[in-house]
């Protein structure tokens, strides 16, 4: 590096854990003597946390920080900046463009193969993934389990060897040694569903270990091989003095996945499989176990899951994701697995996917193609399969979008591209959907990715956004909807009127803003006000002679409906009890078609509410429907219950004319719902969301009710 002769320079000190233990207090006076001779220098200095106590070098002015996990980006940069390195310090060309073509080759690995993924989201991991990629002439294990045991040899031998470190605490232990006792520490962990432990707990675990152990315990006390652990094996880290943790989960539940098994306890691993904390513990038992063993733990995962209902299909689906794992299985029990994991495909809610995505990219070989699938089916494949991300992912999408119909885009497809680099997902993914695309913003990348999607019709920002930064890719003719989830950094709304197409508008969290005059006199349709301050005016609400939908779910500053000046066309309103304001006035509305509420009406209000006489559509939450007073005009019904009682009894004499009621059960999750007392209005069409069991179904033709997610074949 090139002198200073001014004296300022950037010193970096890197490894202060390297030093033995003895030797750290004069590492830090020789520091001191570096700031004192260089005082224009800026000095940067790396070190475990457990290695120093907090506050080492606060008397020289040191500010702390604590090295992030680093994205997928931050990886590619990573991996760049270490083959960079390493060509530097190589001596001939044939060498440097060796690491050019390594550099290469592991920048498609790291993103085709997500176990690596997740391993790189540290320095110290990224880096030895790139020092084992080069070891081994760019050939990483294809397997997770020979991954994960090869970067261990790595951490717990042949750093320190390779890099003439020799045992400063003055312990030094066999690679099978440390795994012994990191094992223990990993089981415990997970069986008490602990992410860190005291560090008394942990000695207390080394103690029990070494009378076992005479060749460790020889070398030292339990608190001298425990230090050796944390200061030296790459593993545990000390986040506090008295704490002790994994530096990465993942290590933490491979090794104790090995303890499980090695301990033989097949029912404590199945009896918390259902829990996502245990789930990649499971699949490495199946990776750790024998033959034998493999097969009796993922029988035992289909006989639960068969057992109960509430888990079957985590259950049945964690035994599939588990076969990959597994070096020999029984031809009958893979039919077994596969057969119940078959059943169960494809998802059909949300919620399925989202339980599937974390089973791992295993599951995409499960996911059907488009042919053939239920509309509710193709959103659930398409968020399966955005969720788990991955150049694997991206494929499946890429092909699986080929086929869809532009019109129709599934839920999670705009959501999908935070798994993915913006930028391209937009070009092969997103691009021929934009005409009817939403596009959800959440980073400077997203958006910036706009551009490729021009011209933006519908737009959600939410993350927190300059006025600037939002509308610089919109398009002033085209955009006509907007959505700001998070509009802290707003100052005024002078920048909405630069979007001369507008006509729907969602502002959120806008807690600089007093007023929203600049939105007066513009041709909005629509608008939604949420989470605002106290203290600000909505008086511009008269000035909004087109407005026909108004959302708000905000505290208003009238004490009733009554006193907000609203005009008089709107025909869709939809309010939370947050306004904290009386519904009564709402009667001014008298062209109201769609009413949205979520707080009970007192009986003055429900009679003001049945005078609408073009209300035919009502949604509520949160209500009483023995204080509603009879509504005919009421065509379409939903229902959102916070207890058990649905109330569903009081319907036919309340709203007798009903097309449509929708019942959504998510809230309260009664255990039984009874339809049978709808069978009084002929000709209506029900839906019953997240409802366990149903009874009267039988009382209705096969087409009539609607349930969500749609029922698995019984038995499966």
């Amino acid at each position: 590096m090139p002198c200073s002769t001014g004296g300022e320079a950037l010193v970096l000190v890197d490894g202060i854990d390297e030093v033995p233990q003895e030797h750290r207090g004069a590492t830090r006076d020789w520091l001191e003597q570096l700031l004192a001779a260089y005082k224009d220098a800026r000095f940067v200095v790396t070190t475990r946390p457990s290695a120093v106590p907090e506050g080492w070098l606060a008397s020289s002015h040191f500010t702390e920080l604590s090295v992030r996990p680093m994205s997928a980006a931050d990886t590619g940069v990573f991996v760049h900046r270490w083959h960079t390195a390493a060509r530097h310090g190589s001596t001939t060309e044939a060498e440097r463009a060796q690491l050019h073509d390594l550099e290469t080759a592991l920048q498609v690995t790291v993103r085709a193969q997500r176990d690596l993924a997740q391993l790189s989201s540290t320095p110290l991991m990224c880096a030895l993934i790139c020092a084992l990629h080069r070891d081994r002439r760019g050939h990483l294990p294809h397997s997770r389990m020979e991954l994960y045991e090869a970067a261990l040899s790595m951490l717990l031998v042949r750093r320190d060897l390779e890099r003439s470190i020799d045992d400063p605490e003055g312990i030094q232990l066999t690679e099978h040694q440390s795994v012994q006792l990191l094992q223990r520490l990993a089981y415990w962990l997970i069986r008490n569903r602990q992410i860190e432990m005291e560090r008394a707990t942990a000695l207390a675990l080394i103690g029990d270990a070494l009378p076992a152990m005479q060749a460790v315990a020889e070398q030292g006390t339990g608190d001298q091989v425990l230090t050796h652990l944390v200061g030296r094996s790459g593993l545990l880290r000390q986040p506090t003095a008295d704490t002790i943790d994994f530096v990465h989960r993942t290590f933490q539940d491979y090794l104790g996945a090995k303890a499980a098994i090695e301990a033989h306890d097949f029912p404590l691993l199945v009896n918390n499989a259902h829990d996502d904390q245990w789930e990649d513990v499971v699949r490495m038992a199946v990776a750790h176990a024998r033959p034998t063993e493999s097969a009796d733990l993922l029988r035992r995962l289909i006989e639960r899951g068969d057992a109960e209902t509430e888990h079957r299909s985590r259950l049945h689906l964690l035994a599939a994701a588990s076969l990959q794992y597994a070096t020999e299985i029984e031809p009958a029990v893979r039919k077994l697995v596969e057969h119940h994991a078959r059943v169960l495909m494809p998802p059909r809610s949300p919620e399925e996917a989202t339980g599937l995505a974390a089973l791992g990219p295993g599951i995409l070989d499960l996911l059907p193609g488009p042919d053939g699938l239920e509309h509710d089916e193709v959103s659930a494949v398409v968020q399966t399969a955005a969720t788990i991300g991955g150049d694997h992912a991206y494929a499946f999408l890429s092909n699986f979008t080929q086929s869809l119909n532009c019109a129709s885009v599934p839920y999670g497809l705009a959501d999908g591209w935070e798994n993915f680099e913006p930028l391209t997902y937009a070009q092969d993914i997103l691009y021929p959907f934009k005409d009817h695309l939403t596009p959800v913003v959440k980073t400077d990348d997203q958006r910036n990715a706009l551009q490729v999607l021009k011209p933006i019709i519908d737009v959600n920002f939410q993350e927190a956004f300059t006025d600037e930064e939002m509308i610089e890719h919109l398009s002033p003719k085209r955009t006509q909807k907007l959505r700001i989830y998070d509009g802290k950094l707003l100052t005024d709304l002078r920048f909405i009127r630069r979007l001369p197409a507008l006509r729907e508008l969602t502002l959120s969290e806008c807690s600089q803003l007093t007023h929203i005059e600049n939105l007066a006199g513009l041709p909005l349709t629509s608008l939604g006000l949420l989470r605002f301050p106290d203290e600000v005016s909505f008086d511009a609400l008269a000035f909004l002679p087109e407005l026909t939908e108004l959302s708000l779910y905000t505290r208003l500053p009238w004490a009733s409906l009554e006193d907000m000046p609203a005009p008089p066309g709107l025909t869709d309103l939809r309010l939370v009890r947050t306004i904290d304001a009386s519904l009564e006035g709402i009667s001014k509305w008298q062209l109201l078609k769609n009413l949205i509420i979520n707080s009970g009406p007192t009986p003055a209000e429900w009679r003001e509410i049945s005078s609408l006489p073009n209300l035919t559509d009502l949604f509520i939450s949160e209500f009483d429907l023995a204080q509603a007073a009879p509504m005919p005009n009421v065509r379409h019904l939903q229902l959102s219950p916070i207890d058990a009682d649905t109330q569903i009894h009081l319907v036919p004499d309340i709203f007798p004319n009903l097309k449509s009621l929708l019942v959504h059960c998510r809230r309260a999750l009664p255990d039984i719902i009874d339809v049978t007392p709808l069978t009084q209005i002929k000709g209506v069409r029900i839906s019953l969301q997240y409802a366990n069991r149903v009874i009267g179904l039988e009382e209705f033709d096969a087409d009539v009710i609607h349930r969500y997610p749609r029922p698995r074949e019984t038995g499966t």
